[in-house]
């Protein structure tokens, strides 16, 4: 049977993505498979699109990292025909084909329920962002962190993890300050819950010194490198930061060990791809109700297959502010 899916080529001048015909014996081996409704936009996807080889090996390809949609045939697992279900992460969207194709098929153990209290829409506003960003938290409160500690400080702000962590944490209370360097975002920020926004070379400022002054009573870095390095030398002692993103830099190369020793600061690794798809479920379910962000304020646009390429380009100049949606099914 054909179906449509946005196609990655590699071309003599490089990579082109455009939407084109599949057939289902194209998908690989996998005990479900999922008639697409939603999907997201995220920088990995534009990476894959784009030909990066640590995102994706092998072409033509079917980006897509997100994808959620009906159980249309399941061969083993705890899915049945017609179940609503959610896709992130592990390989799909990488060498997997992904979340921008009608159908994708994929291990049972990927997949999680949609909760009852979110809609398929809503669910891909959040996609790996929304998720990343409610891992980030949870790490952060497993550490006891609590709001009449302080503020806690949000790098990479207007990218879609970090918005969404704005989000939350502002709604469980804490006093947020959201670090970006689009000045034409901050009154969004605050509308999101921001009570304070920190430019890039504000937070950056004294970073050659072994520590700054005690300020952060927790951190969700988005961003790494210097903001992080920077981030860190600035907890309060015993405090933490997560983090989850390298769109700065993957090297901490002004980074002493001194904020660990010193202050016993704790730096906290989250990852929203490989860990088992139980701990994925329980976001998926507080994202839903009690840590539930402001979704009409995340959002960015809501695109077709038609115009990802667009995107693709504007995603990887940092052009794009909160979370895209991309509608797949008709």
């Amino acid at each position: 049977m054909g179906f449509k899916a946005l196609i990655t080529e590699k071309t003599d001048d490089g990579y082109r993505s455009h939407v084109g015909e599949r057939e289902l014996t194209d998908l690989p081996e996998g005990e479900v498979l999922v008639r697409v409704a939603w999907s997201s936009l995220n920088f990995k996807d534009a990476l894959s699109a784009s030909g990066n080889k640590g995102v994706t090996r092998s072409f033509p390809h079917t980006p897509g990292i997100d994808a959620v949609g009906v159980v249309e045939e399941a061969a083993a697992g705890p899915f049945s025909p017609g179940d609503v279900v959610i896709c992130t992460g592990y390989d799909l969207g990488m060498n997997t084909a992904g979340g921008y194709g009608d159908y994708i098929r994929v291990p049972a153990e990927w997949l999680a329920p949609l909760p009852a209290d979110l809609s398929p829409r809503d669910a891909m506003l959040l996609g790996t962002a929304g998720l990343t960003a409610a891992l980030c938290v949870e790490a952060l409160l497993d550490t006891g962190l609590q709001p009449e500690q302080g503020e806690v400080l949000v790098t990479g702000a207007t990218g879609g993890v970090g918005c969404t962590a704005v989000s939350i944490l502002s709604r469980l209370g804490f006093t947020v300050v959201a670090v970006t360097g689009k000045t034409d975002a901050h009154d969004w920020l605050r509308e999101l819950g921001a009570a304070e926004i920190l430019g890039r070379d504000a937070l950056l400022e004294g970073l050659e010194k072994p520590l700054l002054k005690p300020r952060w009573a927790g951190v969700v870095d988005c961003v790494g490198g210097d903001a992080l390095v920077s981030a860190l030398k600035g907890l309060k002692y015993g405090c933490s930061a997560a983090c989850c993103g390298l769109a700065g830099s993957p090297k901490l190369e002004n980074a002493t060990v001194f904020p660990f020793i010193l202050r016993g600061v704790n730096l906290l690794g989250v990852d929203s791809v490989e860990l088992p798809c139980e701990v994925k479920q329980q976001m998926w379910q507080l994202l839903a109700s009690d840590w539930r962000p402001d979704l009409a304020k995340l959002e960015a646009a809501e695109v077709t297959r038609d115009q990802l390429p667009d995107w693709f380009e504007r995603i990887l100049k940092g052009g794009v502010r909160g979370r895209v949606v991309v509608k797949i099914a008709d």
